[in-house]
């Protein structure tokens, strides 16, 4: 079954006239004749009861005529949503984030404004940490994600965006000693018990804070693990060890623990946009043009 056939059909039903049908679709009315007849066999029905001085529509033809217009307005319809999503216009956009990103002013304000230039386009959104957000781009159940830098080498169907970078932050008990220093050097928590992310969690900031440890000399004693960054911080204000994680999450205020700077070169972790290279998809070009618009300092 053709669409042509279904508007031919159309027509003839509308003027219920063979020869002014073919006059309205621009066609002669024995082509049109033909296209009907094999409209109905396709169909298995006789759609029209026809006479030397009359053309009506059978039952059939009748509840026939209702599907073939929803029909060609849902072709039009899939048309435009094509055209559409060849211009970055309507689409669903699946996004990673880590669990800082939502914390950064950033990542708040290039959501917003893509939803407000492209509103047709669905964004579904999913927190997981670095590197399970890399195997996800690469499956393509990810379109974009924003990352911490991971330990491993980026593959290289990837690529990425820098967007911002975030100082880390020591978490401390508010009543431990070094909360009254203005700055802390990483070496000075030699000994000290630490609350971190699992190491299975994939995390871009466990890595880095293992390497700026060892760089101090020292490898941090773990004593206890926790995959959600508000619960490594109770932990710290329940006295089971000091922490460092990215400065974003200072703004997540709890009685009991203080955040302090680390003086150590390297001290910091950037924010990054991946994506799969080589696509040049038009919803996710537009995600990051506009991501690497909101990150140019003004």
């Amino acid at each position: 079954m053709e669409l042509r056939h279904l508007r031919y059909f159309i027509a003839v039903a509308e003027e219920l006239h063979f020869t002014r049908a073919a006059a309205r679709l621009h066609i002669g009315q024995p082509p049109l004749s033909h296209a009907i007849q094999m409209l109905e066999a396709d169909v298995g029905a006789l759609l029209f009861e026809r006479t030397k001085r009359s053309v009506r529509l059978t039952g059939a033809g009748k509840l026939f005529l209702a599907d073939a217009r929803r029909i060609l307005a849902l072709s039009k319809q899939a048309a435009e949503t094509a055209r559409r999503a060849q211009r970055g216009e309507a689409g669903e956009l699946r996004i990673g984030f880590t669990f800082s990103t939502p914390l950064t002013p950033l990542f708040a304000g290039v959501i917003n404004r893509y939803r407000e230039r492209h509103p047709a386009v669905a964004l579904t959104l999913h927190e997981m940490a670095t590197v399970p957000q890399l195997a996800r781009l690469e499956r393509r159940e990810l379109d974009l994600g924003f990352i911490r830098p991971p330990e491993v080498t980026l593959p290289a169907s990837l690529g990425t965006t820098p967007l911002r970078e975030d100082p880390l932050l020591l978490v401390l008990p508010s009543a431990h000693p070094l909360a009254s220093r203005a700055g802390v050097a990483i070496g000075e928590l030699a000994g000290a018990p630490f609350v971190m992310y699992p190491q299975s969690a994939g995390t871009g900031v466990n890595p880095l804070i293992l390497r700026l440890c060892r760089a101090a000399g020292f490898a941090p004693h773990v004593a206890q693990e926790a995959g959600e960054a508000s619960t490594i911080i109770g932990l710290v204000a329940a006295g089971c060890g000091v922490s460092i994680l990215p400065a974003s999450f200072e703004r997540i205020q709890m009685e009991g623990v203080c955040y302090r700077p680390l003086t150590d070169a390297g001290a910091s972790t950037s924010l990054l946009l991946a994506w799969r290279n080589g696509e040049h998809a038009p919803l996710v070009d537009a995600f990051v043009a506009l991501a690497r618009e909101a990150a140019t300092p003004e």
